[in-house]
C-alpha cells in the first residue's frame, strides 16, 4: 500500500519556540492514523505542515512519494481544531457555499450535502441559522464539508470535542468506513479510549519529538511485557511458593468465596508453557491471560519517562 505522507526530520522554530525537533512519521495509505502528546507538544504544528499552512524550517513532507505541493492540498480535507462557521446565515446556504469553494458544481454540492445530512440525521437543520446550533451541531456541519469532496486525506484535530457519547460513536464510525471506502484519515486526539477503538497506528510527540510510534496492537502488547494474570482456585500460598523461580509474582489477591487471582511476570516466552504447567499442577487454574495496557497507561507512561 505504502504511504501517502511521510514527514522527514521536520523541524520548527517560533521565535526562541522550538515546536517541531527533527520529527519523522510515515502514514500508510488506507489506514486511520492517530497523533497524541499533551497540550503543546507540537502536533497541530506538524499538522499545519502537512497542509502548507506554515512550512518547515528544514525537513520536507512527501505526498505519495512525491514532495507535497500546494495542488495536492485540494485532495486533503481538514477539520481544525478552532471551528469557525458565519454564525449569521443558514446552514444549508452555508454548508452549500463552503462545499463550492472545494470545486464542487452547485448540483453536486447539493446532491452530496443532501445525502449526508440524511445520513448524520439533521436534514431539519438546513433552513436554520448557525447561531441556533449547539456547539456539537456546528462540529457535524464542519465535519460534513470537511469530507464531502471525497478527499484521499483526512485530517481532524480533536475531532470528537463538544460531542456526546452517542454522537461521538457515530462520528468513529463514519471515519472507519470512510477509512473503509479508501481514505487515509489522521487524526489528533486526547481521547485515548478512541484511539485504541478506530487507530491502525499512532504517534505520540512530546517535547516537539517523536517519541514512540508503530501499531496499536505492537505498542500495547510490546508495553505489556509479558505480564499475565491467572484467576485459580485452591492454595494461593502453596502456588505462590511453587511458581517462584519460574516467574515474578507481582500480586496476588486471594479469595476465600470465588476464584482467586495471580499476577505474574515471565521473562522469557520460552517459560509460558511451563510456568502454565507449574499452576496447572498446584490449583485449579480458570483463566491464564495476557495483561495488556491500555493507550492511557502507555501514554502517561511514555511522556512521564
Amino acid at each position: 500500500m505504502g504511504n501517502i505522507i511521510t514527514a522527514e526530520h521536520i523541524t520548527k522554530r517560533f521565535s526562541e519556540h522550538i515546536a517541531l525537533d527533527d520529527v519523522s512519521v510515515e502514514i500508510p495509505r488506507g489506514s486511520v492514523y492517530g497523533l497524541l502528546g499533551p497540550n503543546g507538544a507540537g502536533k497541530t504544528t506538524l499538522i499545519r505542515t502537512i497542509n502548507r499552512i506554515t512550512l518547515p524550517d528544514s525537513g520536507r513532507i512527501l505526498f505519495n512519494d512525491k514532495p507535497i505541493t500546494q495542488q495536492d492540498i485540494f485532495r486533503i480535507g481538514y477539520l481544525p481544531e478552532e471551528r469557525g462557521l458565519y454564525r449569521k446565515m443558514k446552514v444549508g446556504e452555508q454548508a452549500l457555499f463552503l462545499a463550492r469553494l472545494k470545486g464542487l458544481s452547485r448540483h453536486e454540492a447539493l446532491v452530496r450535502l443532501k445525502e449526508w445530512f440524511v445520513r448524520l440525521g439533521i436534514e431539519s437543520w438546513w433552513d436554520k441559522k448557525v447561531e441556533e446550533l449547539s456547539k456539537g451541531m456546528a462540529q457535524k456541519i464542519q465535519f460534513i464539508v470537511t469530507v464531502l469532496h471525497r478527499p484521499e486525506l483526512l485530517i481532524f484535530d480533536e475531532p470528537f470535542s463538544g460531542f456526546d457519547p452517542i454522537n461521538a460513536n457515530l462520528l468513529k464510525e463514519e471515519i472507519l468506513r470512510l477509512r473503509d471506502e479508501g481514505a487515509t484519515v489522521i487524526f489528533s486526539t486526547h481521547n485515548m479510549s478512541s484511539v485504541e477503538e478506530i487507530c491502525d497506528h499512532i504517534t505520540l510527540i512530546n517535547k516537539s519529538r517523536n517519541i514512540l510510534s508503530g501499531k496499536v496492537d505492537d505498542i500495547r502488547r510490546a508495553h505489556g511485557g509479558n505480564t499475565f494474570a491467572v484467576q485459580y482456585k485452591g492454595d494461593g500460598k502453596a502456588l505462590t511458593e511453587r511458581v517462584q523461580g519460574a516467574c515474578k509474582v507481582l500480586e496476588n489477591e486471594e479469595s476465600s468465596t470465588g476464584f482467586s487471582t495471580l499476577k505474574i511476570h515471565i521473562e522469557r516466552n520460552e517459560d509460558i508453557r511451563s510456568v502454565v504447567a507449574l499452576i496447572n499442577d498446584t490449583v485449579e487454574m480458570r483463566q491464564f491471560t495476557e495483561t495488556i495496557p491500555s493507550m492511557n497507561d502507555i501514554f502517561i507512561q511514555a511522556v512521564n519517562g
